[in-house]
């Protein structure tokens, strides 16, 4: 059951946007109910996957490894993994997946489509996590690019496809940097394959890492993302549905940071060093822009995704530091920013479905007719500006630890950060919840079974890791063993 456990766990659910297609278009009503037993079959394929990962193994487990393509010397095998780096985010991306098809669940317009490319954006995502031949990385990276484009240019608000091409532009520039790189390490290293733990236990020179590192970086920083190759974004977060924001916050930010210290980082550990310090300035730059941009925003969701840049940016921090305990607040920073946001946006769905307007300024003494909204997202609030007791402070306290020995200044830099942070997110609750009511907004209803559903799982996880983080941390400790002894330490 080990070896193919991952391989059902990646396209299972593929084979539900298979099944979804198949519906007959009188049936076509059911597609949510399909989407959701595959996702939630995925997911506890996905928790008993983490109940069986050994803690005492830091290597890679529940290997699946068969010969794929060979064509002269181009040798490509098909081979997945999980390790302590991976498994946080493949839990992320099963959650996020089965989470997405519950915030979904009132999709009128053309169901059966947007179900199947829901799951094959699953399927693909949970590829790049799993996936240790280079090759096969790339193409999971591509596969999630079309769903994606679809999911935006389709079901998303007035400029949708303006925001659908902007995201596909940007992302194909990355993604064509990141194939120069693959290739160019591929021939440079001579090894006759894409496996990037092979790949990785090379020693370069150091000319060649100076390089390469930027033609492989680009992809990721795009994805991640970083200023100033951010401004994709907003755009899409502000025109996508609900449940694509949940997503794109959730799990497809996250394979930049993945990406970083998956390949570039374990790869190339001589560039790291030499370009830390700009890695470091790079980050500064994008949490202290994007929490000032979030200040002024008007529109509820566009200041959470500005939000987004900056958290993100503690992710880069937390790499560019190079310490055991910076890459242990990377890696959680990636996972718990995932739920957080994750809330976020599904909250700010609910008062849009609610109120039809995403505009703070319209908006006023919401508490006093959605009160059960206004409690969670002031929860969700609470979470996102780093309040002990909950996720988002632990991974940005050891993101600070990890970081002030290697960045004194950046790091002192980035805590200040938090006030402003604390600032954006407190100053729209009292704006949209607890400022003057406005009369316009005197019919409204709370939330209702279906919509609170997902609200209060991704409550109870960011209370869980928040107060137990040894749930996760223990898993990322085995990756950051192995990345220490890559950096001689």
């Amino acid at each position: 059951m080990n070896r193919p456990l991952l391989t059902i766990i990646t396209f299972l659910p593929a084979l539900g946007a298979l099944a979804i297609a198949l519906l007959p278009r009188e049936k076509a009503h059911s597609a949510r109910y399909i989407a959701a037993a595959f996702t939630l079959v995925d997911l506890a394929l996905v928790l008993a996957l983490f109940g069986r990962f050994n803690l005492s193994e830091p290597g890679v487990q529940f290997v699946d490894r068969v010969q794929w393509i060979r064509i002269g010397g181009f040798n490509v095998d098909y081979f997945l993994g999980v390790d302590g780096l991976s498994l946080p985010m493949v839990i992320l991306t099963g959650i996020i997946g089965f989470l997405a098809v519950l915030v979904s669940w009132k999709i009128s317009l053309r169901p059966k489509e947007y179900f199947a490319l829901l799951l094959i954006l699953q399927s693909g995502v949970m590829g790049v996590f799993t996936a240790l031949d280079f090759f096969l990385f790339f193409l999971f990276w591509e596969v999630e690019l079309v769903p994606m484009y679809l999911l935006i240019g389709i079901w998303g608000s007035a400029r949708r496809e303006y925001a659908a091409i902007k995201f596909l532009v940007y992302t194909m520039v990355g993604s064509a940097g990141m194939l120069v790189g693959i290739l160019w390490l591929y021939f440079h290293a001579g090894l006759g394959t894409f496996d990037i733990l092979q790949l990785g236990a090379q020693t370069y020179a150091t000319g060649f890492q100076a390089a390469i590192f930027f033609v492989l970086m680009l992809g990721f920083a795009i994805k991640l993302p970083v200023f100033p190759l951010h401004t994709w974004l907003p755009d899409a977060h502000t025109e996508a549905p609900t449940a694509i924001s949940v997503i794109l916050a959730g799990v497809l930010l996250k394979m930049g940071g993945y990406g970083m210290i998956r390949t570039v980082v374990t790869i190339l550990p001589d560039a790291a060093r030499q370009y830390a310090g700009l890695l470091a300035a790079i980050a500064i730059i994008s949490i202290l822009y994007g929490a000032a941009v979030s200040m002024v925003q008007k529109d509820l969701k566009r200041l959470i995704a500005y939000s987004s840049v900056s958290h993100m940016g503690y992710v880069l921090l937390g790499i560019s530091a190079l310490t055991a305990v910076s890459f242990s607040g990377a890696i959680l920073q990636m996972f718990t920013h995932g739920i957080i946001t994750g809330l976020l946006f599904t909250m700010v769905g609910l008062v849009y479905e609610k109120a039809h307007t995403r505009q703070i300024a319209d908006m006023g003494g919401f508490a006093r007719h959605m009160p059960l909204i206004a409690t969670c997202f002031v929860f969700a609030g609470l979470a996102s500006l780093g309040l002990p007791g909950l996720a988002g402070f632990v991974a940005e306290f050891l993101v600070f630890v990890g970081s002030y020995p290697s960045w004194q200044i950046v790091t002192i830099m980035a805590i200040v950060a938090i006030v402003l942070t604390a600032g954006y997110i407190l100053w729209a609750l009292q704006r949209a919840f607890f400022g003057p009511p406005n009369p316009r907004y005197d019919h409204l209803g709370d939330a209702d079974a279906i919509d609170v559903a997902p609200v209060f799982v991704f409550m109870g996880l960011i209370a869980l890791v928040g107060v137990y983080p040894s749930v996760i941390v223990n898993v990322i400790n085995l990756a950051v063993t192995n990345l220490m002894q890559r950096f001689g330490a």
